[in-house]
């Protein structure tokens, strides 16, 4: 199971941590916790004419927490706050259903994390952080 959940594309996203350290001129913050297993994210957001200029994150938290968190930075800058919405429902869809949505082929890599319910929320907690973000920057 751990090496379907960790392969070679997560891991090299996780360790690229495209968007890693926080933003010194973030419009907004948010910052989520998973007490279970000690998991804490925190992103920001810098908003420029109706889109997402630039995300940071700092996490501190295992391997699928840092490639979820990298992956919305990397797929979400540019993008409306339509968009981040969408992208957080289809991660929701993917883990609860296993079904990749075409229209975000970013979160492809999530798709064994469905099989393994304990680490769902490892990939969700980076996108928990981006909802709060996006509701205070918008």
């Amino acid at each position: 199971m751990s090496e379907a959940l960790y392969h070679a594309a997560l891991v090299e996203r996780a360790r690229k941590a495209f968007g890693k350290g926080r933003l010194p001129a973030a419009d907004a913050s948010a910052t989520v916790d998973n007490p279970l297993c000690g998991d804490r994210v925190t992103l920001d957001l810098k908003v420029e004419n109706g889109t997402v200029a630039a995300i940071g994150h700092e996490v501190r938290g295992c391997l699928l927490c840092e490639a979820a968190a990298a992956t919305i930075a990397e797929a979400l800058r540019g993008r409306d706050k339509a968009a981040l919405q969408d992208a957080i429902a289809a991660v929701r869809r993917l883990m609860k259903e296993g079904h990749a949505d075409p229209h975000w082929p970013a979160l492809e890599i999530f798709s064994p994390v469905h099989q393994a319910k304990s680490r769902r929320d490892c990939v969700l907690l980076p996108f928990e952080a981006l909802e709060k973000a996006a509701a205070a920057a918008f």
